[in-house]
């Protein structure tokens, strides 16, 4: 099979494609088909090593961390669940068995059906964004309806799904973005839009129930004193901080995203029942790989950048 592989940390360059074997099924795996996967910023920054000490990574690896595609053989234990030539999307584990190639073997578990009304493209898009919501919103941050919740970087991948998805839960939204995605926000559900070039988020908020933090550094302090006393503050950049869960009297909860079927399920939902759209700003093929992580490490997107895979 075509895949593109890294065999060190390194600059774009380091991204090569190259015909490998296909891999194996294990009884508790299902052969996909690849015919999409998306570039999220963990790719880049796996590439450059910036993961290193947090996680390990053996090569040659394959990067890529969404997928839709075709069943196209099952492991013994999971025939009663998926049949050849089911659609299906999904996340893998942060393993070498990456989707940025034309198969992969991966956990039944981590499955759910393709959504009926989407691409492979869009349905690609939504995996490890949509999971990472998920995870940080409903099952860290057990949003409410009626919270409040301020989500930063309300434009990029992550962020665009999440705005959807509280709303969908029924709390009020405020977000963070530059001056030309205040509209679009605003088209996705945000409710109070705040351009963090001209505007101190820090100095117009008040009594937040949870912070969504996907931007880490400077604006995770300046995020705490936005919260009320026992508020949580969910990161996806950043690490507790006892000092500053005393100070303000909250929670800080870092979240790293599992592949999880049943949430996906879930998500399917949502997008089957037009809650929750995909955003696919931007689309390459598999050997335009190099020119969409270009584009991805330049943070001015909206969205997401799909890759067309076969």
């Amino acid at each position: 099979m075509k895949a593109i592989v890294i065999r060190n940390y390194g600059g774009r360059d380091q991204l090569q494609l190259e015909d490998i074997p296909a891999p194996s099924v294990e009884k508790d795996e299902v052969l996909v088909k690849i015919h999409a996967t998306s570039v999220n910023p963990l790719d880049w920054k796996v590439r450059e090593g910036m993961l290193k000490g947090r996680r390990d990574f053996q090569f040659p690896l394959i990067l890529g961390w969404d997928f839709s595609g075709v069943v196209m053989d099952v492991g013994e234990e999971v025939s009663q669940h998926y049949q050849i030539g089911d659609a299906v999307f999904g996340m893998p584990d942060l393993t070498k068995n990456g989707t940025y190639a034309e198969y992969i073997s991966v956990k039944a578990d981590y499955l759910a059906p393709k959504p009926r009304n989407l691409s492979h493209v869009e349905a690609a898009s939504i995996p490890l964004v949509g999971l990472t919501a998920w995870q940080s919103l409903v099952t860290h941050g057990n949003l409410q309806q009626g919270e409040k919740v301020l989500i930063h970087a309300g434009a990029g991948g992550v962020g665009s799904f999440a705005i959807q998805l509280a709303k969908h839960l029924g709390a009020y939204v405020a977000t963070t973005v530059s001056e030309r995605n205040k509209d679009f926000v605003s088209e996705l559900g945000a409710d109070e839009v705040i351009d963090y070039q001209k505007q101190n988020f820090a100095a117009q908020l008040a009594d937040f129930d949870v912070v969504f933090d996907t931007v880490g550094g400077a604006a995770l302090e300046k995020s705490c004193s936005v919260l009320k006393p026992g508020g949580r503050l969910i990161t996806i950049a950043g690490s507790a901080n006892a000092s500053l869960e005393e100070r303000y009297a909250i929670r800080i909860d870092p979240v790293e995203v599992e592949p999880n079927g049943q949430h996906m399920k879930e998500i399917l939902t949502l997008l089957e029942n037009r809650k929750i759209r995909p955003v696919v700003e931007q689309q390459y093929r598999l050997d335009e790989i190099r020119k969409a992580h270009e584009v991805s490490e330049s943070r001015h997107l909206r969205g997401k950048i799909g890759i067309v895979v076969q």
